[in-house]
Formats: C-alpha cells, sequence, structure tokens
C-alpha cells in the first residue's frame, strides 16, 4: 500500500535536495596585505532528522530532472494554497509536497498548522503522525495517529488520494487503512508489540484489497512471531497464495511467501545489485525473517547492509535502525 510504499513507495519519490557545495577559501593575500574575507560559503546540508543512535540524517540529492518536478508540484500548491487559504485539501498538499522533497521539517509544520485551523479533521493527524515516524519521533506519532483514530470513529471511510500514483492509476488506500496501519508501525517501532497487534487487527478490517492485505499482513506476522506466537502467525500466512490481486506491495507479498517458504531469502535480496530503497524494503523483512528463527549473527549482518544505505526514510530502514540498536 502506498502506506508501505512510503515503506517502500513514498520513500522512492520522497527524497529530499540540499545544496551540497564546499567552501572555497579566497585567494592567499599578500603578506602584509589585510587578509581577504573567504567566500561565502555553500549552504550546508541541514539535517531532518536523528537517527536512533543519534546520528544526523541529512536528505539526499534527487537527479536534476526529478528535483524539478517535485519543486514544480510543490509550488503549484503552494499557489493553490495561496487562493484557497481556508482549504484543508489545499494545506494538506501543501505538507504531502514537502515530504516528498525530504522537507520533514517544514511537513510537520504544515500539517501541525492544519491541526491548530482544523482541529476535527484527522487527516492533519495522519499525515504528521506519518512524518513523526520519519524523523524517529515515535511517541509524537502515537500520539497524533491514536487522536485520529478518535476522530474517525462511527464515520464512513474515504479513499486517500496517491501522492505517488501506480502504474495502474488505481488507489489502494484509505483515510482508516493509513491511520490505523501507521498506528501499528509506530508502536512496532516502540517495541510495544501488544499494542502494535491490536492496531494491526484493526487495520485488517479496513484492508479491502489484496494490496492492502498482504501489507497488513506482513507486519501483522512480523508483530505475532515478536511476540512469540507462532500459531498465530501461522494463521495470517493461510490467505496468502503466490496468484493476488498485487498492484503496488509485490516485496511484501514476496515476503509472506518467504514466510510460508515458497520463496528463499536469499532470493528476495541481491546486496551486490540492488538498490538502496530496495535493499531497505526487503532488506528488512528478510533480517527479520533470519532474528525471528534465531540467526541473530545472518539477522545483523542484514539489518548492518540495509544502513549502509542512503534511504533513511524508508520504513524498512527505521525499523532496520530500531533492531540493530538493540543488539550487540
Amino acid at each position: 500500500m502506498r502506506a508501505m510504499r512510503a515503506v517502500i513507495a513514498m520513500a522512492v519519490v520522497c527524497a529530499g535536495t540540499v545544496a551540497c557545495g564546499s567552501n572555497q577559501p579566497a585567494d592567499a593575500p599578500a603578506a602584509t596585505a589585510t587578509p581577504a574575507p573567504a567566500a561565502a560559503a555553500a549552504a550546508e546540508p541541514k539535517a531532518e532528522a536523528t537517527s536512533v543512535s543519534g546520528k544526523p540524517l541529512i536528505p539526499i540529492t534527487l537527479p536534476e530532472a526529478e528535483r524539478a518536478r517535485l519543486e514544480a508540484n510543490l509550488k503549484a500548491a503552494q499557489d493553490d494554497l495561496a487562493k484557497n487559504p481556508d482549504s484543508a485539501d489545499a494545506l494538506i498538499w501543501v505538507g504531502r509536497r514537502q515530504g516528498y522533497l525530504w522537507q520533514y521539517q517544514n511537513a510537520i509544520a504544515t500539517f501541525g498548522q492544519g491541526i491548530e485551523k482544523f482541529p476535527n479533521d484527522a487527516r492533519f493527524y495522519r499525515h504528521r503522525g506519518h512524518r513523526y515516524i520519519t524523523v524517529r519521533n515515535f511517541d509524537g506519532a502515537v500520539t497524533d495517529f491514536e487522536k485520529a483514530v478518535t476522530l474517525i470513529k462511527g464515520k464512513k471511510d474515504e479513499i486517500e488520494p496517491d501522492g505517488a500514483p501506480n502504474a495502474a492509476g488505481v488507489p489502494r488506500s484509505t483515510l482508516q487503512f493509513n491511520i490505523w496501519y501507521h498506528l501499528a508501525l509506530s508502536y512496532y517501532l516502540k517495541g510495544d508489540y501488544e499494542n502494535a497487534k491490536r492496531a494491526w487487527l484493526e487495520c485488517m478490517k479496513v484492508s479491502d484489497n489484496d494490496d492492502s492485505i498482504t501489507a497488513t499482513s506482513d507486519w501483522l506476522w512480523m508483530t505475532y512471531m515478536r511476540l512469540g506466537d507462532k500459531a498465530a502467525a501461522a494463521k495470517v500466512l493461510e490467505r496468502i497464495t503466490p496468484k493476488m490481486d498485487i498492484l503496488e506491495n509485490g516485496s511484501y507479498h514476496r515476503r509472506l511467501l518467504m514466510y510460508k517458504g515458497l520463496e528463499k531469502p536469499e532470493a528476495l535480496l541481491d546486496t551486490a545489485n540492488a538498490d538502496d530503497l530496495t535493499i531497505a524494503t526487503q532488506g528488512y523483512g528478510v533480517g527479520n525473517y533470519y532474528f525471528v528463527t534465531g540467526d541473530t549473527a545472518k539477522a545483523k549482518e542484514i539489518f548492518d547492509r540495509v544502513l549502509q544505505g542512503r534511504q533513511w526514510a524508508a520504513f524498512g530502514y527505521i525499523a532496520a535502525e530500531v533492531d540493530r540498536a538493540k543488539m550487540p
């Protein structure tokens, strides 16, 4: 689902750009001359988050064409908001477009403005909570998503527009799905597996297509395994088959097939040739599989490989960071 694409998808397009120029000193002055001021330094990259281990996380630099496209989209969203200052939709899209450019602190501030202006609109808590996960503020994410849960209670679900549409152009997730999904993920990252299980089970109630079912099933399986409930984990896999209607979550689908014994772990992860995003996405699932099945050394090796990459906004990267920090 997009939620995962985000662990997957949003991480593909949601990369940021920060000028990374080096300082260029002025020409050396003559011995008797007054020293000339240093040439203006290019702006230093600004950290948008701090890793679980305390490392500053700098946005990656996008290819020029991609950066220009995303900046144009943000400018259009900002123009739309200027014309419609009382539009919740317009404000949400500014925050989402900021996030796609790895401007996570700006996005959090934008959604915060939305919460002040539209305190009963669950979408602002949903989106700010998502970006709290990105910047490793898991407590803030839980608070926002739990608030969103109270606001959607008794209400009809709605399709959530895609910021990064799938190839078929068919939205596969809903507002309520994304609230429960990200709430469960927040608890999982906190190591609160009982509350994660509760939220995944609620998420499954609003998982109405194979993409959402596979995304929820994957994390629910991992949660049950962390709780030591292998019978419940096996039950999750009963509805998973090789032939499912998957438009977005092929990585989760393959991981579930791996859990069933229909795929080999080594077939899911080519660390020599895969890109950083694929390694972050598949790497966490494979590393976690080794971890919960008792091969801690192999899990460490794969988590370390994930953390060598640049895609630190991917959910798989964040989860690998959390788990690796707990290992000696």
